[in-house]
């Protein structure tokens, strides 16, 4: 059934508004089931408690699961979710449980896709789906547990990773139609759980609808990691097959409202809203009644918000039944066009766009171009290096370029701490990072420890078409933009056809081969030093100019950059000239 989904799913969004189930959560606490319960004849002797660990119900009490996607089912879900909302190695370590990950999410897929069918076959005319629900874990990577070590981290993007395709595995291959990212607090985390699913359908040749939803903690509308609205937009909308964004948990319907405004005014997917019902009260239940929630809901339908409508903690059957009524009546929203500008992100967002100006890109976090830098990262004197990448931005840097690039340095170890620590310091992490390096290995590992839209600094065809791809696929997974500099096998471009040559042969791996945005490539057609002496390099300004000219008539949407610094080497000793050049 998975296979058609995709489109299946759209022709029905553009027809009406979905309906999602509501808590999962808040159903089992109605059982008042016991550690017996959880337990089950499996684990009778099992050696740690087991109550509360709701995602194991699955294999212990699974007429009770079963019978909770039965009552949403009837209350007029269209989609329900899988109860693994913990279902991965990380979360399970709390019980000693990771060894049964696969098999939690293999079972959770099975009883969900029972009950859809069921449903679906009792009318053929309203399809049931199944979502496999992918929750955050219980770790963060992009903060620090210790405040006094703002550089350490309890988990890493690969252990997340590792998990999460585990994950996915478990839950396709038990009948899934949707992968749901959810209760998003950390993009980080939520970009090692998207590349996750894009390296299981690269393995398995298989693509299935993603729907993502974020959490916001709180009324400064930005998630627990800090980053607003709009940057996280920018950081996850790479996703493959992304069929909606959207948000969930934290807060009540009525909070929720400039959030899901601004959100449905950024995203060209479809949007999700699956509130709590009300803010908890003083003994951490929930009072939002199921009419009062609806009539909250119809508001935000009416204005064109929302695609797909459900309920997080607190909700019931009765919540989704109530909102079935209200949206039966009501149109979907409308999508967004899509916009093609380069788009990045910190913890806030950065837009590039027709009519804004240059993009100034600081880069004395550059161990190549700052011997005081250089020197304190030799000292892992971080705090001082820190205090440059804030003066950076603090006088005007839009985007910081981090370069660790030194023969006496673990380039891979000085680029992870340098940004895990910068990770901490919200003054700096709110622009955009550049993250700039002539060995992968040193981008690769950046690229894993930044939540936000990167630009990778940079790629070329030096080494060949073959690594080219690999390098551009890679960059792809993360989400990231990427400079691409005019090299190719037979070495640096300099006059004005080779430049135009190697741009338009890297424009179309990328763009139709890889899958790349125009916007998200970045063309550096070199500025080479004039008034050297020799007559040729008189051209070489003209040449790069030119070569721009070219890219914007010809390549559209892509975008342009130089070291502009690079022009006036020959003039070293004399800042007056050179400031004048630049």
């Amino acid at each position: 059934m998975a296979a058609n989904n995709f489109e299946k799913l759209k022709s029905l969004l553009n027809e009406r508004i979905l309906l999602l189930d509501g808590a999962m959560g808040t159903m089992i606490q109605r059982y008042k089931l016991d550690e017996e319960h959880f337990r089950g004849m499996r684990f009778n002797d099992f050696q740690k408690n087991l109550k509360g660990n709701n995602d194991l119900l699955v294999i212990t009490q699974p007429d009770i699961i079963l019978e909770i996607h039965k009552k949403y089912l009837e209350s007029g879900s269209d989609i329900i979710e899988t109860n693994t909302f913990n279902s991965n190695a990380i979360s399970q370590s709390d019980y000693n449980l990771e060894s049964i990950v696969y098999e939690l999410n293999y079972e959770a897929a099975k009883l969900a896709r029972k009950a859809a069918d069921e449903y679906t076959l009792l009318n053929p005319e309203k399809p049931r789906f199944v979502a496999g629900a992918i929750g955050p874990t219980n770790q963060t990577a992009s903060l620090s547990p210790d405040v006094n070590n703002p550089g350490i981290r309890r988990v890493d993007f690969d252990t997340l990773m590792n998990a999460y395709y585990e994950q996915v595995k478990g839950l396709v291959d038990g009948g899934t139609d949707i992968i749901l990212i959810e209760t998003v607090f950390d993009t980080l985390n939520c970009k090692a759980a998207i590349a996750a699913v894009r390296k299981y359908f690269f393995d398995f040749s298989t693509e299935l609808p993603l729907m993502i939803s974020g959490t916001i903690t709180d009324n400064s509308g930005r998630t627990l990691s800090g980053q607003t609205l709009e940057a996280f937009w920018y950081s996850v909308k790479h996703a493959p097959n992304l069929l909606s964004i959207g948000l969930n948990c934290a807060l009540g319907t009525k909070q929720m409202e400039p959030f899901i405004e601004e959100l449905s005014n950024l995203a060209n997917c479809y949007i999700s809203l699956y509130p709590n019902a009300g803010l908890p009260n003083e003994f951490g239940g929930y009072d939002e009644t199921a009419d009062m929630m609806a009539v909250e809901l119809k508001s935000y339908a009416e204005r064109g918000f929302l695609n797909i409508v459900g309920g997080c903690c607190g909700t019931t059957p009765d919540h989704i039944a109530a909102m079935q009524k209200i949206c039966s009546k009501l149109k979907p929203r409308e999508l967004s066009p899509k916009t093609s500008h380069l788009s990045l992100s910190g913890l806030e967002a950065l837009k590039v766009f027709p009519g804004s100006n240059f993009i100034n890109i600081g880069e004395r976090t550059n161990v190549a171009g700052s011997s005081k830098f250089k020197k304190l990262i030799y000292e892992e004197n971080f705090e001082e290096a820190l205090k440059i990448a804030r003066e950076q931005v603090e006088n005007g840097a839009q985007i910081i370029d981090i370069n660790m690039d030194d023969a006496m340095l673990d380039s891979v170890k000085s680029m992870t701490m340098f940004l895990n620590q910068i990770g901490s310091e919200p003054e700096i992490s709110k622009v955009p990072i550049m993250i700039d390096s002539s060995r992968w290995e040193v981008i690769e590992a950046g690229l894993k420890c930044v939540q936000g839209k990167c630009i990778i600094n940079s790629i070329s065809l030096k080494e060949g078409e073959e690594v080219f791809k690999t390098h551009a696929r890679k960059a792809l997974e993360y989400g990231a933009a990427v400079i691409v500099m005019a090299f190719d096998e037979e070495g640096q471009a300099v006059d004005l056809d080779r430049r135009i040559q190697i741009v338009r042969r890297a424009y179309n791996i990328l763009v139709n081969e890889i899958g790349f945005e125009p916007s998200d490539i970045i063309f550096d057609t070199n500025i080479l030093t004039i008034g050297t002496g020799i007559e040729e390099h008189n051209n070489y300004a003209v040449n790069f100019i030119e070569a721009c000219r070219w890219i914007k008539s010809n390549l559209p949407e892509t975008y342009t950059s130089g070291g502009i610094s690079n022009i006036s080497f020959s003039f070293r000793g004399n800042n007056p000239v050179r400031e004048a050049m630049h």
